[in-house]
C-alpha cells in the first residue's frame, strides 16, 4: 500500500472502516483492476485477442506489460440479474470447487474493519438453507460437481449463484469453468478478484 499498511494506520489512529461505495477505493491493489493497451500481450490464457481484454480469462499474470497496463478501474464484474428483494440482508454461502485459496481469501477480507461487509447488510452463512447466494471459487472438478447441485438445491427461493474469480468463471490457466453459462447470474472478474471489486459486485446483483 503506498500509505503505509492499513491495520498499522488503524492502530495508530483508531479503526476506520472505508466509506466505499460511497466513496471510491482508498487503497487497490493495480493489477486486479480493468487492463487496457495494445500491441503484443503474449498472454497465457488468451485474455487479449487482438488488442481486445476478456475479464473472464484473465489470471493478471503481468506478460503483458508494458504494452497492457491496469487502468485501476475495479468494476470488472457482469450482473445478468438484480434481485432487490436481498437489499436489507444479503447471506451468501462460499463454495470452493477446486480453488487455490486466493480467492477465499480475498472474499473473506470482506469482514475485515477496512471493508466491513456487515455494515451493508452483507453476511455469510454456513449453510445454503439460508442463503440467498452461492459464490462459486475454483474450476470444475468431478468430486465437487453433486455437492455444488445439492447446495444450490438445498437453498429456496429465489436464489443467485455467483461465480468469483477467472477460474470459476473460464477456468483460467488450470481447467474448466465451475458451471456453465445460464447457470449463473453474477461474474467476479481477478485472479483474485481484490474485496472492492467484490463488494461493488454483490451492492450491484441486489439492486444497490
Amino acid at each position: 500500500m503506498k500509505n503505509g499498511i492499513w491495520f498499522l494506520k488503524g492502530v495508530r489512529k483508531g479503526v476506520k472502516t472505508e466509506k466505499f461505495p460511497k466513496t471510491g477505493p482508498v487503497e487497490i491493489a493495480p493489477w486486479s483492476t480493468e487492463i487496457k493497451g495494445s500491441g503484443e500481450a503474449n498472454c497465457p490464457t488468451d485474455a487479449i485477442t487482438n488488442g481486445k481484454w476478456d475479464m473472464t480469462k484473465c489470471i493478471f499474470c503481468r506478460r503483458c506489460f508494458p504494452n497492457y497496463e491496469p487502468t485501476g478501474n475495479h468494476e470488472i464484474f457482469t450482473v445478468s440479474e438484480k434481485m432487490h428483494q436481498f437489499r436489507r440482508s444479503f447471506y451468501i454461502y462460499p463454495l470452493d470447487s477446486g480453488a487455490c485459496g486466493a480467492c477465499n481469501t480475498e472474499l473473506h477480507a470482506l469482514t475485515a474493519p477496512q471493508y466491513d461487509m456487515h455494515r451493508l447488510g452483507i453476511f455469510f452463512t454456513n449453510t445454503p438453507r439460508h442463503a440467498d447466494a452461492i459464490v462459486v471459487m475454483g474450476v470444475w472438478t468431478k468430486g465437487m460437481e453433486e455437492p455444488l447441485k445439492r447446495a444450490y438445491d438445498a437453498m429456496s427461493d429465489p436464489k443467485m449463484v455467483i461465480l468469483m474469480g477467472a477460474c470459476a468463471i473460464s477456468g483460467g490457466i488450470m481447467g474448466e469453468g465451475a458451471l456453465k453459462s445460464g447457470e449463473y447470474n453474477v461474474e467476479i472478474g481477478g485472479c483474485p478478484p481484490n474485496p472492492y471489486t467484490i463488494l461493488a459486485a454483490l451492492l450491484r446483483a441486489r439492486g444497490d
